[in-house]
């Protein structure tokens, strides 16, 4: 799709990849689309587009023909995750650090409304230098939000270098505990640590929770691993084929 379209973000959708597969197979299969209390995701780094539709396309959301037009004119798949026309998507993204605030406003309307709807946050973890993001995490907890999670993609790159040298993180779990999260640390790649931190013990909640993922940017193309190159660069002619190889053998 990326190379297709002369796009970006190849890298920032594959280490991603995993934690949004996990949560639309999850609320695809326990949801039925356009139930008012079925559960939402909200793809708050929405430069991870093409991974998104991916996903989308593939857990039934929408034809999967339709991922030939990514980026095209016309399309509702465009460059960044775009609610319009796209079933699936709860939100337009794109200037990071709106999702989050907005999922806060949901679900506090939810708790009065005694739905047992809930809201999945997904935020890149360079998005957490946007302040708007920690404003909405003190919301959450004062509100106590209980039926709001985010999961970070903690890849630890952001556009030009690494998240530290751009504006450090960490200890990102004790900033988040400290603002009155329920925090969990995870290998943002393994399927079944995802779902059991996204979809465990719900019920039992005090707090709104993060689940902070430690994923590998370009994760499955060993060239686009760990590289920040890969944050921008489409793949064409070579890097193609042989991303789509090595890709291939891990099926």
């Amino acid at each position: 799709m990326t190379s297709r379209a002369k796009a970006a973000h190849v890298g920032s959708s594959l280490s991603v990849i995993d934690i949004l597969s996990v949560l639309f197979s999850e609320i695809t299969s326990v949801s039925t689309a356009g139930e008012t209390d079925e559960d939402l995701v909200f793809v708050s780094k929405g430069h991870a587009a093409a991974g998104t539709y991916s996903v989308l396309a593939h857990t039934g959301y929408f034809p999967v023909d339709w991922l030939d037009t990514y980026c095209e004119n016309d399309s509702p798949l465009i460059g960044h995750v775009n609610k319009y026309g796209v079933p699936g998507v709860a939100h337009s993204t794109g200037s990071l650090g709106h999702a989050l605030p907005f999922a806060c406003g949901k679900a506090l309307a939810s708790i009065r409304q005694g739905s047992s709807r809930r809201y999945y946050v997904v935020l890149s973890d360079g998005e957490c230098d946007e302040g708007s993001n920690w404003e909405a995490a003190l919301v959450a907890s004062h509100l106590s939000l209980t039926n709001l999670t985010v999961l970070i993609d903690r890849n630890r790159l952001q556009s030009l270098q690494g998240t530290e040298e751009t504006i450090a993180l960490e200890p990102l779990a004790d900033k988040w505990k400290s603002f009155g999260w329920d925090v969990e640390v995870i290998d943002g790649h393994n399927h079944t640590e995802i779902h059991r931190s996204a979809f465990g013990k719900i019920e039992n909640r005090s707090k709104p929770k993060v689940v902070i993922c430690e994923t590998i940017k370009g994760y499955g193309v060993s060239f686009m691993e760990n590289s920040v190159l890969w944050h921008y660069k489409s793949p064409t002619g070579e890097f193609l084929t042989d991303a789509l190889e090595e890709l291939g053998r891990r099926e």
